[in-house]
């Protein structure tokens, strides 16, 4: 089919709507990358099988979709329309699960989702906890449409803020919509989105680029990579709402090679919207042309800053350039360029299909809207999440997320990615938005979020994050290149033991220069997982200064493991476990660990049930 005039897109919308109101009952399986890691294709191709030999593959209908959030659970199963939610899907429940809710009105009672009191089990997927405190704008979609099917989204309503943009709106009118809604930018730096697209449409020349970075490089988050698998239309979408309100004909989506599965399915989209008229030459019959490009970077996570993706996509070496000069005047090619994520662009369809008053009632007045998280962690219920923004910790990670797992206490919370901050319990009923976060010793960030309990040591964490940043600095800067290495260095001698009451002060004001002097946003905010550490858990620091103590037994340079006599039942079974044969043991007799033999590996202290191995 192809769209000739924007009345079609309306017109196609309904008749294709026809296909979600029907009563035909549908097996909707998420395809994600999470699922799929959990044999979630081997599940589809089992119900596919199982329908076919039934002679009902015409009577119900198969959809794979994009991830539904739920990812700890994976390989989730939803039946339609009746929502019956099933979880850790495998091949050997198919059978079963067709008879009783396919062929009856019965459940699988075995898959259902058991509440926390473990009293009872809920069928509806919107009565799982996990969803209840949610609002799915963004990924609203992913559990009922195929994101290989245009047609799926054109039928929820896809392309029909696009086409009444281009209709019936001027380029200014656009531009005042998403500056009035609030819109700041989901990649980290929270930038007004309408003040940036203002500036690029008001900037000189005619050739310009509307960019989307898919390029999610922070550990632990994967928000950017799910909307591409699981809608990558809504992005399209956002994208050519974009491109017209600031005058780009040429658009491309950087995306990490690592993603194959979000490269695969846009890509699908991209050349279904060429091929139905949505991109290309003369966009739903109008005189506005407009394309896009896959670029694909390797894997760089300086590459998520603007101008060193931009030199990425011209075949550059990535680095970041200076900041006097504004990408949204001379960014690629040298040419103004408007760069947001993928989550931004996907805002956009909604802001200019419900207006932008709608969406500013969504979130608080500082950062209206919703936000994508990764919950990853010591939480129970891993996943994604999108909350209004104004959510506190506490009902994200708690209420949402289940909170501790085996009865573990919380320590604390890292927002941001590595250049993020930790906030401790003291900080759980803390709003999280843009400012709030900033104000804390943190930040938003791309909306990575990761967990900690007790037995986590918040040194060795400023440790780990550093480590990683010294990987990713680019080095083209010398604050950057040597001061997130000088940055490690302390903080590792400091795990080992090493540490003196010297290195606080020195931690502090390598800080100051890195944030003061760095070329780019990696720099700027390296030492946020340092400070932040230090001024929530210094007891911590001084612990392992002063006392050359770990308090949470992690650092393995200030611990040993021995046998606490009175409680070994000297079975033997840490004999049997030890890969480095460090245990000495006899029948009936007490186990010893030689302590120069010990790689403090842990599995002798996690495999013995009596307790009898503890760190001294």
């Amino acid at each position: 089919m192809i769209i000739s005039n924007t009345s079609q897109v309306k017109t196609a919308s309904l008749q294709l709507a026809d296909r979600f109101s029907d009563k035909r009952k549908t097996i909707s399986i998420c395809g994600g990358t999470g699922c799929r890691g959990s044999h979630a294709r081997e599940v589809l191709a089992a119900f596919r099988k199982e329908l076919d030999d039934r002679g009902m593959a015409d009577a119900v209908s198969i959809k794979e979709t994009g991830c539904h959030g739920f990812c700890e659970r994976g390989p989730l199963v939803v039946i339609r329309p009746a929502d019956i939610f099933y979880q850790q899907v495998r091949v050997e429940h198919v059978s079963n699960i067709i008879e009783k809710s396919i062929l009856a009105n019965d459940v699988v009672e075995e898959l259902l989702f058991e509440l926390p009191d473990g009293l009872r089990k809920v069928v509806c997927e919107k009565d799982v906890p996990f969803y209840q405190g949610q609002q799915r704008l963004i990924f609203g979609m992913n559990g009922f449409i195929d994101p290989t099917s245009i047609e799926d989204y054109i039928g929820r309503g896809g392309y029909c803020a696009a086409a009444d943009a281009l209709e019936k709106m001027k380029p200014e009118e656009i531009v005042d919509a998403v500056d009035k809604s609030g819109l700041r930018g989901r990649g980290g730096g929270g930038f007004p989105t309408g003040r940036k697209w203002l500036s690029c449409m008001q900037a000189k020349g005619n050739r310009k680029f509307a960019i989307c970075n898919a390029d999610e490089g922070d550990p632990g988050a994967y928000m950017d990579r799910s909307i591409l698998e699981g809608n990558p239309h809504s992005v399209i979408e956002g994208m050519i709402i974009g491109a017209f309100a600031i005058g780009a004909h040429e658009g491309y989506v950087y995306v990490r090679t690592e993603y194959p599965l979000a490269v695969k399915n846009l890509g699908i989209a991209l050349e279904q919207a060429r091929q139905w008229g949505i991109l290309g030459e003369h966009v739903f019959g109008t005189d506005f042309s407009f394309d896009v490009k896959i670029s694909k970077g390797g894997g760089a996570y300086v590459c998520g800053e603007s101008t060193a993706l931009m030199l990425s996509i011209e075949g550059h070496v990535g680095e970041p350039r200076t900041k006097h000069i504004h990408t949204v005047e001379s960014g690629l090619y040298d040419l103004p360029s408007n760069l947001n994520n993928v989550e931004t662009w996907a805002n956009i369809p909604h802001i200019i299909r419900h207006g932008f008053e709608w969406y500013r009632a969504i979130g608080t007045q500082g950062s209206p809207g919703t936000k994508l998280f990764s919950l990853v962690g010591k939480v129970v219920n891993t996943g994604l999440v999108e909350v209004p923004l104004g959510k506190t910790l506490r009902q994200i990670i708690f209420d949402i997320g289940g909170g501790i797992p085996n009865g573990k206490k919380f320590k604390a919370v890292q927002t941001g990615g590595p250049s993020g901050g930790c906030l401790p319990e003291a900080c759980l009923d803390m709003p999280v938005d843009f400012d709030e976060l900033t104000n804390a010793g943190s930040m938003m960030g791309s909306g990575g979020m990761i967990v900690m309990d007790e037995d986590t040591c918040m040194v060795d964490v400023a440790r780990y994050f550093l480590s990683f940043l010294v990987e990713e600095s680019c080095g083209k800067c010398t604050p950057c290149r040597e001061g997130t290495y000088q940055l490690h260095k302390v903080v590792q001698r400091i795990t080992q033991g090493h540490g003196t009451e010297k290195d606080l002060d020195l931690l502090e004001e390598l800080s100051d220069t890195l944030s003061s002097t760095s070329l780019c946003a990696l720099g700027k905010t390296a030492h946020n997982p340092v400070m932040s550490t230090i001024r929530h858990f210094r007891n911590e620091y001084e612990a392992h200064i002063h006392d050359k103590k770990c308090l949470a037994g992690v650092c393995k340079s200030l611990f040993k493991y021995r046998v606490e006599s009175a409680l070994c039942t000297k079975c033997g079974v840490c004999f049997k476990r030890c890969p480095s044969q460090a245990i000495v043991w006899e029948k009936k007799k007490i186990a010893e660990i030689v302590v120069d033999k010990c790689t403090k590996c842990g599995i002798c202290f996690e495999a013995c049930k009596f307790k009898a191995k503890v760190k001294a």
